[in-house]
C-alpha cells in the first residue's frame, strides 16, 4: 500500500467513524457512542503522519484524544486532567503556527490589532458572564484554559482560513460545554452539537496546517 493510498483509506475510516459516532449521539446508542469517541483522533493523528505531516501536529490530535477520553469518565478530576490534556495540545497548535512566521499575505489585509483585540474582548466577556455560575474550583481552570484556547484560535490565522475557521469552531464547542458546566440552557441535543463542532474543527486545523507546512519540516 503506497503512502497516499494509506492517507486516504485513513481519511475515510475517521469520516466513517465520525458520522457513526455523531450518528450514536443522536440515537442514544450509550455503547457506541462511548467505543467510538477514543478512536477519532488518534485515526485523524495516523492519517496526518501518512501525509508526511508535522509529528507536533499528530501529537495536538493525540492529546484531544487523551481529552476526549477523559471527559467521558466523568467527575471533576477527571473534567481537569481532560482539559489539562486539551491544553496541551493547543499548545502543540501554538508551537506549529508561531513556526509559520508571519501571518500569510490574505491575513495581512486584516487590521491584526483589531482582531486580536476582538478576541480578547470574546475571552474577556465569556470568563465574565460563566464565572457566577461556575463554582469556586473550576473557575481558575476554566477561565486559564479559555485564554490558552482563545490565543490557539487566533494564532491559526496564521495557517489559512481552513484552520481559522476550524480555531472558532473549538471556541464554540468549548463554550458550548462551559456552559453546561454553568448550568446554562442547552440547545437541542447538545452533546452532538459540542461533537459536531469540535469534530470539524480539528479536521480544520488539521488539514489547514497540512496545506501550509513544507514537506521538509514534516519530520519536525
Amino acid at each position: 500500500m503506497t503512502r497516499g493510498t494509506a492517507a486516504r483509506a485513513l481519511l475515510a475510516a475517521f469520516g466513517v467513524l465520525a458520522a457513526v459516532h455523531l450518528g450514536a449521539l443522536l440515537a442514544g446508542a450509550g455503547t457506541v457512542e462511548v467505543v467510538t469517541k477514543p478512536a477519532l483522533m488518534p485515526v485523524l493523528a495516523a492519517y496526518v503522519l501518512a501525509r508526511g505531516g508535522p509529528v507536533l501536529l499528530a501529537a495536538a490530535l493525540l492529546f484531544g484524544c487523551g481529552g476526549d477520553t477523559l471527559l467521558q469518565a466523568g467527575g471533576d478530576t477527571a473534567f481537569l486532567v481532560g482539559m489539562a490534556s486539551f491544553a496541551a495540545g493547543h499548545v502543540c497548535y501554538l508551537v506549529l503556527f508561531v513556526r509559520r512566521g508571519a501571518a500569510p499575505e490574505w491575513g495581512r489585509r486584516w487590521p491584526q490589532a483589531a482582531v486580536a483585540a476582538g478576541y480578547a474582548v470574546a475571552w474577556l466577556g465569556t470568563v465574565a458572564l460563566l464565572w457566577p455560575d461556575l463554582t469556586a474550583d473550576l473557575r481558575g481552570p476554566v477561565a486559564g484554559y479559555s485564554l490558552l484556547l482563545t490565543a490557539m484560535a487566533y494564532g491559526a490565522l496564521r495557517a489559512g482560513p481552513r484552520a481559522l475557521l476550524g480555531g472558532l469552531l473549538f471556541l464554540g464547542s468549548d463554550t458550548l460545554i462551559a456552559s453546561g458546566i454553568a448550568h446554562w440552557p442547552q440547545p437541542p441535543a447538545p452533546q452532538f452539537c459540542i461533537m459536531l463542532g469540535y469534530l470539524a474543527a480539528q479536521w480544520l486545523l488539521a488539514d489547514g496546517v497540512l496545506r501550509t507546512v513544507r514537506p521538509a519540516a514534516a519530520a519536525q
